[in-house]
């Protein structure tokens, strides 16, 4: 993902999240040096991945794949592509943030081998104030 692609991405971000990231927040992931991808088929945007490293562990940030295209097969495309990433830059671990009523992101991180670790209080904005994050982790 580059700076000049963020427009379209922060558009999508918006029909695929009720609390999306902010066309500010994608350029800051990308100034700080994050992984940041953009999956495309046949030319189009379908998703995004954003996944920060701190030593031997990824940390998912975000991935996203278009409404219209979700529950076909292309988020685990995705998030196996991350995994393949992440240990050849020696993660042996993956960790992400979930929210509770977020069933199908849930289930797929699921599939993959993710397990709840914990709980971060208070950690998502949500329509009545704000909501707990699941915390997950996989060993890669």
């Amino acid at each position: 993902m580059i700076e000049s692609e963020l427009d379209g991405v922060a558009e999508a971000e918006g029909r695929i999240h009720p609390f999306p990231w902010t066309r500010g927040n994608f350029v800051d992931s990308l100034a700080a040096g994050h992984q940041v991808w953009l999956a495309r088929e046949d030319g189009r945007m379908i998703g995004y991945a954003i996944m920060m490293q701190v030593l031997d562990e990824a940390h998912l940030l975000n991935i996203s794949v278009l409404p219209e295209l979700q529950r076909s097969g292309r988020g685990s495309a995705l998030l196996t592509h991350l995994f393949d990433l992440a240990r050849a830059q020696a993660a042996t671990r993956m960790l992400l943030e979930v929210r509770p009523g977020n069933v199908s992101g849930q289930a797929l991180y699921q599939r993959h081998g993710f397990v709840e670790i914990g709980r971060r209080r208070d950690y998502y904005p949500a329509h009545e104030g704000r909501e707990d994050a699941i915390v997950m982790a996989r060993d890669l």
